[in-house]
Parts: C-alpha cells; structure tokens; sequence
C-alpha cells in the first residue's frame, strides 16, 4: 500500500498518551474496537480471529523481545509471528512461553531471546523508542509517521498518498 518498506519501531502502548490498545474507556468502546477489527478481518478474507484473554494484556515483554528482535534484523518475522499467535491462536503475550514460541517461529533459540530481553541496552532502546514515539505526537498504535505527520489504523491509505506526494517531489 505504501509504495515503501517502513521501518518498524516497537513501542511499549502503554507508555503512549492514550494507552495504546488498553486506553478503552468502557467495554461499550471496546466492544466497538473489536467488531471493527473482526470487520476488517473478514473483509481482508483473513481467518476467524481468536481474541487472547486477556485482552489487551501487559505485553511489555512481548515488546522488549520486539526490540531485543529488531537489533538483530527479526522484528518483522518476530512480529508476524506473534501477531499470529495472538489473534490467530488466542494465545496471551503477557505471558512469557507465548512470547518465546513466537520467537521459535523465527528459529530464535529461546535462551538467546530471554537473555537479550535481560540486556539493560534492550530496556533504555524500548523506553527511548516509547518516548521518541510519544513526544511525535503518537497516541496509539498501530502508527504509521510520514514527515512530521501520523497517521493510524484506517488512515493508512491517506498516509501513502502523503508518501506519494512527497516522493514525487
């Protein structure tokens, strides 16, 4: 859709102004929230989705296995991987094991994955990337940033316009 590989940048949700995914004010917003994206699902003809309980679930250490991913060039895998066992096998990511069998899925030896989460450089790269996202004016994720403009989830079509425009420049 983009026309470009963006870079992908993990960030703690939580540590974003309105709380990432976990920011529903009440179960009527978040009732919402998931009939959109099981819409979106469907539309894309993907699987029925599987909804991990709980839901949404402290993933910060999902997230520091993210960046911990990322500096060795797996983030993306890392990423689908997950993704696939949270909202395909209703697997909770607050949970280390789920983690670390998504981290398998990449043929990431688990020991390494546990240790580079450990590592105090993993942390301050995860806060300093919550922080920088934060201060960009990101609220939630997912986020796409184009110049000094985000975009979210439904805006992404608009945000590759924007990219357009600004290449053909």
């Amino acid at each position: 859709m983009l026309g470009v590989v963006p870079e992908w940048q993990p960030v703690h949700a939580s540590g974003l102004a309105a709380g990432g995914v976990g920011g529903f004010r009440c179960a009527e917003e978040e009732n919402v929230y998931r009939g959109d994206i099981e819409r979106r699902a469907a539309a894309l003809e993907l699987q029925a989705m599987r909804w991990p309980q709980p839901f949404p679930a402290d993933t910060r250490w999902a997230m520091l296995t993210a960046t911990y991913t990322k500096q060795i060039g797996r983030a993306v895998a890392f990423s689908v991987a997950a993704f696939r066992q949270a909202f395909a096998g209703g697997r909770d990511l607050g949970r280390q094991e789920n983690v670390l069998i998504s981290a398998a899925a990449c043929e990431l030896h688990p020991a390494a994955v546990i240790k580079g989460t450990e590592l105090d450089s993993t942390r301050r790269r995860l806060d300093a990337a919550t922080q920088a996202a934060a201060s960009a004016g990101v609220l939630t994720v997912p986020a796409l940033k184009v110049g000094e403009e985000v975009f979210y989830d439904g805006e992404f079509a608009r945000a590759a316009e924007r990219l357009s425009s600004s290449v053909a420049r």
